[in-house]
């Protein structure tokens, strides 16, 4: 009669354990492919990203917004060269200095706007290559090795009974779907920032066609800053990751399961708050708003 007990106790312990190996793989599983996205992702330039997005703000910028642009440039023109004739007495005071440097002016600004796309992509560009320098630098291996982990986990696993199998069952269970949510968080981050890049980029040519002008400059300088913050941005999320590379890699899983299997989860909250934050730091770094 206890054989048969002791045979119902150890089928119940390793349905438990196989049920506690699922959920933990699984959970680990999930954090291992949403944070080795993370670097691919950044590390992309808007055209390399979604090539057919990058098509569509294109031509969106270049049949609707350069347009207004161009009567941005016209309006802002023609108020700087009635000042310029007000200022030197109604021209009885002339340098036809002046005017060389309007028509510079008009030249610049026609060359920006015309040339908003490929301004836009150089700093991204420029970003691209940090976020690919940051990635060499950081050199962590950001994966949770799973197959090391459950096997050093095994034996605890197998010393338990089956009250406390039950109970991190039920632990593991929460803790992967915290996880899938925190996953979905990555994602919304990720892809968030890059939903943003298209939208800075497909009204460029207004901002742009501004930059000339010494009072409405502010606009197009506020907007350079914006968009080399969206650019930065990319290297502070490839920091993030790097320290959580850092912590997942001198975690000691076999000591404490459930603090372990609560400091990963932890872990991953700390790094979803943190690519929350980036987008505020880098906007502060450049001083954008």
């Amino acid at each position: 009669m206890q054989s048969i007990f002791d045979a119902i106790t150890e089928w119940i312990k390793e349905l438990l354990i196989g049920a506690i190996e699922g959920n933990l793989s699984n959970m680990f599983g999930d954090v291992n492919d949403k944070v080795g996205t993370i670097a691919a992702e950044v590390g992309a330039t808007p055209q390399a990203w979604n090539s057919n997005i990058f098509s569509m703000i294109q031509t969106l910028s270049e049949t609707v917004i350069i347009p207004i642009a161009g009567i941005i440039i016209t309006y802002v023109l023609c108020v700087e060269l009635i000042g310029m004739v007000t200022e030197r007495n109604n021209l009885h005071d002339i340098d036809t200095f002046m005017f060389f440097k309007w028509f510079f002016k008009a030249w610049v600004a026609v060359f920006i706007v015309t040339h908003t796309f490929d301004i836009t992509m150089a700093a991204f560009d420029v970003g691209q290559h940090i976020v690919s320098g940051a990635a060499g630098v950081i050199g962590g291996n950001t994966s949770i090795d799973v197959d090391a982990t459950l096997a050093a986990m095994r034996s605890g696993l197998e010393a338990m009974e089956i009250p406390e199998l039950l109970l991190l069952t039920i632990e593991t269970m929460l803790i992967g779907l915290c996880m899938k949510i925190m996953a979905v968080l990555i994602t919304v981050i990720v892809y968030g920032r890059m939903i943003e890049i298209y939208l800075y980029c497909s009204v460029a040519p207004v901002p742009f066609a501004t930059m000339t002008n010494r009072e409405w400059g502010q606009i197009g300088n506020n907007y350079l800053k914006g968009l080399f913050a969206l650019a930065f941005q990319g290297f502070f999320i490839m920091v993030c990751v790097g320290i959580y590379a850092v912590l997942v890699n001198d975690m000691i899983i076999a000591d404490n399961i459930h603090s372990a299997i609560f400091s990963i989860a932890a872990y991953t909250v700390i790094l979803c708050f943190s690519l929350f934050k980036t987008g505020s730091l880098a906007k502060s770094v450049f001083g954008a708003h």
